[in-house]
C-alpha cells in the first residue's frame, strides 16, 4: 500500500505561488513550513513501518500536522488577503 504525503504544495495547489513568496520572505512562516515537512516526513515514516511508534503517538503528531497545516493556511489565506 502506498501511503500519501500531506507537503503543502499538494494540500494546497491552488496557492503554490503564495507558499513560495511566504517561504523567502516570512520567516515566522518559513519556520512553521519547515516544521510542517519535518513532522510530515516523521509520520509517513511512522505509517510505513520505518520509525516504530505507537497508534496513540501516531495519532498525536497527525494532529500536531493538521494544527500546523491550518495555522500555515492562515498565513496563506491572510497573505492573498493583502496582495
Amino acid at each position: 500500500m502506498t501511503i500519501e504525503k500531506h507537503d503543502l504544495v499538494h494540500e494546497f495547489p491552488d496557492h503554490q505561488h503564495t507558499i513560495r513568496h511566504l517561504k523567502m520572505n516570512d520567516r515566522h512562516f518559513a519556520r512553521l513550513f519547515e516544521q510542517y515537512n519535518d513532522l510530515d516526513s516523521l509520520i509517513h515514516k511512522m505509517e510505513e513501518g520505518a520509525e516504530p511508534t505507537s497508534d496513540d503517538i501516531l495519532n498525536e503528531k497527525k494532529t500536531e500536522r493538521v494544527q500546523l497545516k491550518d495555522a500555515l493556511f492562515t498565513f496563506i489565506k491572510e497573505a492573498e488577503a493583502v496582495s
